[in-house]
């Protein structure tokens, strides 16, 4: 881990703070066009999520009215019952996205694995900058909001299962993170600009309860609609 990512982990509470605990877990609301134009509105408009902080896994439970719950990680993905017991699966699930536009309906897989993959990421953001073979580097300042905030490049190993393996990160004053940038490879690299807000500490660790997702221009600032993606986070526990 470099001097950049050690400047912003230690903002949001630190390395050895976070590594006290396995997984986040929080009551989750989301909304935005997105949903609508897959085919899944309303699946997972209210759920709780829980992700692992030392292994790439996600849960959403309940799976609407599909599942009683989902699991993900980067080689699989499927739907349980209440008992535990397999509804359906999907091994190496990223394949079935090829060819895929932003317009390409999802089916309840495809859905579980994208709300996976991206939960699991927001929510160990920052702290993955510390993974094995994950890369930052400065980028430069951009004016945003009244403020300067500092641009980090990142780029991620083939291990981790990200939306794209080159991402940016920038961080205001504060080194608190603002605002995520990637394309979303497995809906036909779609650019995206996701705002984070409304920090509350849980358990010494600072953690956004607001997110918003708008489509990223091509010099770089968001179109002011469509709303995206809107996540709201709350009941957040570290355990």
């Amino acid at each position: 881990m470099n001097a950049i990512a050690q400047s912003i982990i230690d903002a949001h509470g630190g390395l050895t703070q976070w590594r006290k605990f396995k997984q986040v877990r929080a009551d989750l609301v989301q909304g935005g066009a997105l949903w609508v134009l897959k085919g899944q509105s309303g699946v997972l408009d209210r759920t709780t999520v829980t992700v692992a902080t030392d292994r790439q896994w996600a849960s959403h439970a309940p799976f609407g009215t599909l599942a009683a719950k989902s699991e993900f990680t980067r080689e699989r993905i499927s739907l349980l019952d209440e008992g535990g017991n397999v509804i359906q699966a999907l091994e190496k699930p990223r394949g079935f996205f090829e060819g895929h536009t932003l317009e390409t309906s999802w089916n309840a897989l495809q859905l579980a694995f994208f709300a996976g993959c991206a939960m699991w990421t927001y929510l160990n953001t920052p702290f993955v900058l510390a993974w094995d073979g994950v890369e930052c580097e400065e980028a430069g300042e951009w004016a945003e909001q009244g403020e300067t905030w500092r641009k980090i490049l990142v780029r991620y190993p083939e291990s981790l299962e990200v939306f794209s393996k080159v991402q940016a990160i920038y961080v205001g004053p504060d080194n608190l993170v603002r605002r995520l940038d990637y394309d979303v490879e497995i809906a036909g690299n779609t650019p995206g600009a996701h705002y984070v807000s409304d920090y509350t500490t849980v358990s010494g660790i600072r953690i956004p309860t607001r997110r918003r997702i708008y489509p990223r221009l091509p010099d770089g600032n968001c179109a002011a609609e469509p709303l995206v993606v809107s996540i709201d986070l709350s009941g957040i526990a570290l355990t």
